[in-house]
């Protein structure tokens, strides 16, 4: 049925009732865990001393968060500011020469960041996948890109690469692999659309200016190289009227999620209370659901945050980089599962679409799905937690297309052929609520740990049924539901918005 089928209002405010109800009582839980456990010595090093006029400590357990807002703070400050002043001086004089200034800027803020040796292994990498890419063989592209990148994620050819940078900092290991790994994707995006291109092959030059973007260079997003090149190579630099005015407000929008992260850390303990499973297990199941849910909201929230200021940047830049994720709440599907999307749109584009095609052949299908999984592993380091996830993944993604290629056939077509759109609805709305959780629960294995995710299986599958797995799933429903009604509000505003522009 189709995705603008609609409600009665009075049903959707139940919904929306019972799902604020439940996420307060949740939420309650875990405020009086938090507040219970702070001074526990289990949770020393995840709890550290915070506003001491109210009388709460602050949860450090991220590394990456604490590590923004500390030891790498000055430096993005410092770095960000750099060439946003020095972008705009150039978009100003030479716009023509734009994407050599940026590319000079970046280069020499990765020296002074990481040193000669560490630029000279990055130089030698574009310079293998740029002599790949004279071939125009996709075949040989997928292989030595992918030889590049396990050379940095698989020991001890990692350690042998890092071992050649001397020096020791904070951040080392962090810009040394995160600019590593960046660097292979967008050199294995270039050598692809080079493959493609039907006169001729993109310059070196262009590939060092797609690289070395310093925005992008140590965190990403990747922007696939075709749409980087034709973007930075516009001369004529103009903006909508109200563009000045949207990146005002995404700016302000991800201060005031840092500074929401900031205060919600020193009331929920979301990230250290899953670290001491003993304490875990006092909790109510409502809890420990909220808990689970929590951590992939704030991992969002992350990547939002992390994602949206460097998305900035690239917009003053007049880029148009890749979104942020879909927040976790808006998802019921594993196909729009993702925290990175300059990540998902390379695979989409180079791996899953390329095999998959129009993804309604079963078997198409699994082979797209494992091949992108493979390539996922292998980008997110290859580990026996890593290999967990990229399975469940895997398989859900899978199971989608198999439960819908199911319910296509007889009797089932016929049946839901028969019911009212609203009926069809609810139906389908009930096996969301379902993928829901094993969303929840597939990514908090690598978000969280492999013991808390059996834990809250545990609690909301087995030792729960059925009064919480029932009441859990039913709110979850709601929620889906909620889900759908943007879905379709959303969906008509598009429609609305189609026939004005044909008009």
């Amino acid at each position: 049925m189709g995705v603008k089928t609609m409600l009665p209002s009075y049903e959707l405010g139940f919904y929306a009732l019972t799902v604020t109800c439940a996420v307060v009582y949740s939420g309650s839980g875990i405020f009086e865990a938090s507040r219970d456990g702070m001074n526990r010595k289990a949770f020393r090093d995840g709890i550290k001393p915070g506003w001491h006029y109210f009388g709460r400590k602050m949860d450090v357990a991220d590394f990456e968060w604490v590590m923004w807002f500390t030891s790498f703070r000055n430096v993005i400050i410092f770095a960000l500011s750099g060439h946003v002043l020095f972008g705009k001086i150039c978009s100003m004089t030479v716009p023509q020469y734009r994407a050599v200034m940026y590319m000079l800027y970046g280069v020499l803020a990765v020296l002074g960041s990481m040193g000669l040796v560490y630029l000279m292994i990055i130089l030698s990498h574009c310079l293998v996948l740029y002599s790949v890419a004279l071939a125009k063989q996709k075949w040989l592209c997928y292989v030595a890109g992918l030889c590049c990148l396990a050379s940095f994620k698989v020991e001890p050819f990692s350690s042998w690469q890092s071992g050649f940078v001397t020096g020791a900092f904070d951040l080392q290991d962090v810009l040394f692999y995160g600019g590593s790994g960046f660097t292979i994707m967008r050199c294995m995006s270039f050598a692809l659309e080079s493959s493609e291109r039907k006169e001729g092959i993109y310059s070196i030059f262009d590939l060092l200016k797609y690289n070395f973007y310093l925005p992008f260079f140590f965190f990403g997003p990747v922007m696939t190289f075709d749409q980087f090149h034709a973007q930075v190579s516009t001369r004529e630099l103009r903006r909508k009227d109200d563009a000045m005015r949207n990146i005002r407000i995404h700016a302000l929008l991800h201060v005031g999620a840092i500074i929401a992260v900031d205060i919600f850390f020193h009331f929920f303990y979301i990230l250290t209370l899953p670290s001491d499973l003993k304490f875990m297990n006092r909790l109510s199941d409502w809890s420990l659901a909220g808990l689970a849910y929590s951590n992939l909201v704030y991992d969002w929230v992350k990547a939002a945050v992390m994602f949206g200021v460097i998305n900035t940047i690239a917009r003053l830049d007049h880029l148009d980089p890749p979104q942020p994720p879909k927040c976790i709440t808006m998802l019921y599907v594993f196909a729009e599962t993702h925290f990175d999307r300059g990540i998902n749109d390379w695979l989409c584009k180079y791996v899953y679409n390329h095999i998959g095609e129009n993804h309604d052949n079963v078997m198409k299908e699994l082979m797209a799905t494992i091949a992108t999984f493979a390539i996922t592993t292998l980008w997110l380091g290859p580990c026996e937690i890593v290999y967990i996830w990229s399975v469940f993944n895997c398989f859900g993604l899978n199971f989608e297309l198999w439960v819908q290629k199911f319910f296509q056939q007889e009797p089932f077509a016929k049946m839901e052929a028969k019911m009212s759109a609203a009926t069809s609805r609810r139906i389908r709305a009930v096996f969301g609520a379902a993928n829901f959780w094993a969303i929840v629960l597939y990514n908090i294995l690598a978000l969280n740990s492999l013991e808390f995710a059996l834990l809250v299986t545990k609690r909301l599958l087995l030792t729960g049924f059925p009064v919480s797995t029932l009441s859990i799933w039913f709110i979850t429903y709601c929620g889906v539901q909620l889900i759908k009604e943007r879905e379709r509000i959303l969906a008509i505003e598009a429609e609305e918005c189609d026939k004005a522009k044909v008009e």
